[in-house]
């Protein structure tokens, strides 16, 4: 049983990607609402004016300026080529043709060529000490930044997730809204995925929850999502129960050995990258002792875009598909 969510379309990304353009607010002097005070990852950030030219890094966040109707708003975006595919399937695809790629990789050279005053960004969606690219030194060159509430760091572990990763999403749209302006446009996406998820959400309890292994990447081992990725929490939401639901992460890599001793009745991959969900599945199929577990044996896949478990405006309509598959599945390994 193979099945694919291409389309993942509701009436909550449509609302996002027909909504009316908004107003540029470029005519020189800075509105009364400003300066506007925002906290984001539990941090009070001051911006004096509002963003012209914003740069954004990853699918995910991209697609939140789309769905506020931001993209006017946008210098440019970077997007590496393993999501190529998920913005071809974007609800926002004509957007993403319009508004320029400025590189796979994001960069200071291309940030300070695109003119930025603003990177919408995340800690390992752009964000980091190794590639030398933070808050900090953004803002010693000028520039503003906004983090994905998602990849916040929690204190000295330097882990991913201070919050759930779905209010996580709302927060950052609410705080946008407020940012650019367009509070109603915010609150309205923000109730319309609340009631998708609430409609998609069936009433199982704990012990017939089917359980569910995010399959991202990784030949050696796996790649994965633990307790603090939108993964996880689309997961619980949809009816099943994340195998590494324990992992006090985001995103990780786990062993082999780990899912075998889970046995999970789902394997949700994650279509991203340069293997296709077919390699991934062929891969499970004709390994030794992956062959062997439930979820391959019932050939029970399901596949969505990185887009859909990555913080974003795809996050409720992914809840609603793996739902629907789910309801067809054995809970808690039966």
């Amino acid at each position: 049983m193979v099945r694919s969510a291409v389309a993942l379309l509701s009436s909550a990304l449509l609302l996002g990607g027909c909504g009316a353009e908004v107003a540029s607010e470029n005519s020189g002097e800075v509105p009364e609402r400003f300066p506007v005070k925002l906290t984001n990852c539990e941090r009070e950030r001051t911006y004096e004016r509002p963003p012209e030219k914003v740069v954004t890094n990853d699918i995910g966040i991209t697609e939140i300026m789309f769905a506020l109707g931001l993209q006017d708003r946008m210098a440019g975006y970077f997007l590496s080529d393993g999501q190529r595919r998920g913005a071809e399937s974007s609800p926002w695809k004509q957007r993403f043709e319009r508004v320029p790629h400025l590189a796979e990789r994001m960069s200071m050279e291309r940030i300070r060529e695109a003119g930025a005053d603003l990177v919408f960004a995340g800690w390992n969606y752009g964000f980091g000490e190794s590639s030398r690219i933070t808050p900090e030194r953004l803002e010693s060159e000028g520039i503003d930044s906004y983090v994905l509430s998602e990849s916040c760091r929690a204190g000295e572990t330097g882990k991913r997730g201070i919050m759930p990763p779905l209010e996580a999403l709302y927060t950052d749209i609410r705080n946008l809204g407020e940012l650019f302006g367009v509070p109603e446009r915010a609150e309205k996406l923000v109730s319309e995925y609340r009631s998708t998820i609430e409609r998609a959400a069936p009433d199982v309890a704990e012990g017939e929850r089917p359980t569910v292994f995010l399959y991202d990447s990784g030949r050696s081992e796996p790649f994965t999502s633990g307790n603090g990725g939108a993964a996880d929490q689309i997961i619980s939401k949809a009816g099943g129960r994340n195998v590494f639901a324990d992992l006090d992460d985001s995103w990780v890599s786990v062993s082999w050995e780990s899912v075998l001793r889970a046995d999970p009745d789902v394997i949700l991959i994650n279509d991203y990258g340069d293997e296709t969900v077919r390699d991934k599945i062929q891969f499970l199929r004709e390994h030794p002792a992956l062959s062997r577990l439930e979820a391959v044996r019932q050939e029970r896949f399901i596949d969505l875009p990185y887009a859909a478990l990555v913080e974003g405006p795809r996050n409720p309509s992914a809840v609603r598909e793996l739902a629907d598959f789910l309801e067809s599945v054995p809970g808690d390994g039966t």
